[in-house]
């Protein structure tokens, strides 16, 4: 980026930033996510990296908090309430301790102190002769708002310290709620049809900003010590916390050295994974210099200690840019949108696509080329744009139009009244029949392995398939002269293609790549009729008539088995000697009869899809949406919305562990 680009940009982030702090800080009304807010800040402090004579004093990379409140008295800080910049990869990681390293020589042999960052409000305890005096919060950095009766409702933070007290002790912390009184009180504000708050961050600064303290102390908040202003003579970080714990304050036992980054890493990866397990909210883990010479030398920049950062979680939502929209046709003919991103991390990976799914929803977001935009992984999979960032537009961004033509074939593309998708006119697409064999060769279909796309992909460009019977009639021979073949792997993928056979029914029911049936849909049809031929026999009649499956469904189903090619499809699937495992229902498959499951986040000792498939072959319904009706959410390492909207709805969660248990 050239140094005129990087100043418009820098210029429009700032603005953008200011306004969702202001909001967020003064106001206690969030505009956007924190998570959304952290990515622009971080595009932000990159640049003036990069270009550090753009850096000015009224920049959001050197502000710290928002302005105090007119409502609360002013107290003013004996040092700086400074903020931490945010680190989100290893390579962030690294990046900041060369930095240090050139600073200050052999800044990580002393090691470093690892806390959990805690998600609450910043404040600071003023102790005169061991009696509190005075708490306030961190206001602008330089000035606070004084919310010392308030405070003082909060058993955690001690009124007179333990043992013998300096005359004068500054002490910082964090002020936040517990998760289950963060729901209590939120649902008793409801029930009240008073302002509920977002997330229990909000809920402690607005606590802590209640005129009547009264409020304050009928909300059950907690606190964390974290650092000792006060020089009493400590070397260490880790040595602040030990005295604090002396004086009597609450300190987190999960903190603790690490000797270098590798340890570091660990212990965020840690966190990341167990955080559900604590009783309050964490959103990554902070890092600090551990020798308080060195972190003092450090010194600061801009309004941040250069000997500190956070280290946050990989976030479920993230900002970048547009730099293409290209067209998918997928296995039905649906020409889907595709916005190709400049790669950022979302959820735990690096995501550098995601889905426009159609051009209605193209126009309600709004979305051009070149665009700036909120990233989120739907689903807690399939990452796609959630929010277009209009403000940070410089012009030169580009209109999409859905094309006339397929990419593929070149025929015209229609879209049917009363749809959404614009579909390619040619049954004969290559795409719409390469598609259709990605789909049935893939993990949740025949599960062939080792055959993925680009295998496919070699098989029909050498004219060895035109279709998905034609795999199980493929020899070693006909593959040996294919590229990336050589003896060996053309036995192992021909052993690999006729081992699968014999799929159970429904994954094979999944695999023919019927609209609108997908994996709950197979498996209900497999319950019900318990043979492919069955299935192909039965009247729309039967078939509208199964439970959760409604006429829609039913007549794609009926139509699928009455069309000529597809009949001649099973045809040469029964030739091939593939035949699917009749269905069979078993007193284990009516364990969970009637009850709903919904999984999200990552399983850590089976995949997603084979704890949905057990749960299935117990007899349970697995659902994608969370409503009232689900008996059961089972929630994972970092799970997505559908986690939350479970809380919102009082629906059961339980861990993979309580879902292991409950299956045995």
């Amino acid at each position: 980026m050239i140094r005129k680009e990087a100043q418009e940009r820098i210029e429009k982030l700032r603005g953008l930033i200011t306004e969702y702090r202001h909001g967020r800080l003064t106001l206690d009304k969030p505009l956007i996510s924190e998570e959304v807010e952290d990515s622009l800040k971080k595009e932000l402090f990159d640049l003036e990296q990069e270009f550090p004579d753009l850096i000015t004093p009224d920049s959001p990379t050197q502000r710290v908090g928002g302005k105090p409140l007119e409502s609360f008295k002013k107290i003013k800080h004996p040092r700086p309430m400074l903020s931490l910049n945010d680190v989100f990869s290893y390579e962030d990681l690294k990046d900041w301790t060369e930095r240090l390293g050139r600073l200050v020589k052999g800044v990580i042999k002393e090691g470093f102190y690892a806390e959990l960052k805690i998600d609450g409000l910043a404040i600071e305890l003023i102790y005169k002769n061991g009696i509190l005096e005075s708490g306030s919060t961190r206001g602008d950095g330089l000035i606070g708002e004084d919310i010392t009766l308030n405070l003082k409702t909060i058993e955690a933070i001690p009124l007179k310290l333990s043992g013998k007290a300096p005359e004068e002790l500054a002490v910082r912390g964090e002020v936040f709620i517990n998760k289950k009184e963060f729901e209590k009180l939120n649902r008793e504000l409801k029930k009240k049809d008073q302002k509920i708050y977002a997330n229990p961050r909000n809920f402690a600064a607005g606590s802590l900003r209640q005129l009547n303290s009264k409020t304050t102390a009928s909300r059950k908040l907690n606190s964390f010590a974290y650092s000792l202003v006060t020089d009493l003579g400590q070397k260490t970080h880790e040595e602040e916390h030990l005295i604090l714990e002396k004086f009597g304050f609450q300190v987190n036992s999960h903190n603790k050295f690490v000797k270098n980054l590798d340890e570091v890493q660990e212990f965020r990866d840690y966190w990341g994974k167990n955080r559900d397990k604590l009783d309050y909210e964490i959103d990554g883990i902070v890092i600090t210099v551990n020798d308080e010479n060195v972190f003092g030398k450090l010194g600061v920049v801009g309004k941040s200690p250069r000997g500190a950062v956070a280290y946050k979680f990989s976030p479920k939502e993230a900002t970048t840019k547009i730099k293409d929209i290209t067209i998918s046709v997928g296995r039905t003919g649906v020409l889907t949108p595709i916005a190709i991103l400049e790669p950022v991390g979302v959820g735990g990976v690096i995501v550098s696509r995601a889905t426009l799914h159609n051009e209605d929803e193209i126009g309600r977001l709004g979305i051009k080329i070149g665009d700036t935009v909120v990233v989120g992984r739907a689903g807690d999979v399939i990452p796609n744009v959630i929010k277009v960032l209009k403000e940070l537009r410089t012009g030169k961004e580009k209109e999409f139009h859905m094309p006339k033509k397929c990419p593929v074939c070149g025929n015209l593309v229609k879209r049917k009244e009363g749809e959404a998708a614009f579909r390619c006119t040619n049954k004969n697409c290559p795409a719409i029949k390469r598609e259709a064999i990605y789909h049935f060769t893939g993990r949740n279909t025949m599960d062939i392995e080792g055959v993925g796309p680009k295998i496919i992909d070699s098989f029909m460009d050498a004219g060895l398939i035109k279709n998905a019977p034609d795999l199980y009639s493929l020899k070693k021979e006909d593959l040996m002269n294919l590229p990336r073949f050589a003896e060996k792997s053309a036995v192992n993928t021909i052993k690999a293609i006729q081992e699968k056979k014999n799929q159970s029914l429904d994954k094979f029911i999944f695999a023919l790549g019927i609209r609108h049936v997908g994996e709950e849909t197979a498996f209900d049809l497999a319950k019900k009729f318990g043979s492919i031929q069955k299935l192909a026999d039965a009247s729309l009649e039967t078939l509208s008539k199964i439970p959760n499956i409604g006429l829609v469904v039913a007549k794609s189903v009926y139509d699928w088995f009455r069309n000529k090619y597809n009949q001649n499809l099973l045809n040469k699937f029964k030739k091939a000697g593939v035949k699917p495992k009749e269905f069979k229902i078993t007193k284990a498959m009516t364990k969970f009869q009637g009850k709903t499951f919904v999984f999200t986040g990552s399983m850590e000792t089976m995949t997603r899809e084979d704890a949905q498939n057990k749960a299935r072959s117990l007899g349970a319904d697995v659902s994608s949406d969370i409503s009232k009706n689900v008996d059961y959410v089972i929630a994972g390492y970092e799970p997505g919305s559908k986690y939350e909207k479970a809380k919102k709805l009082g629906v059961k969660i339980i861990t993979e562990k309580e879902f292991l248990s409950m299956i045995e």
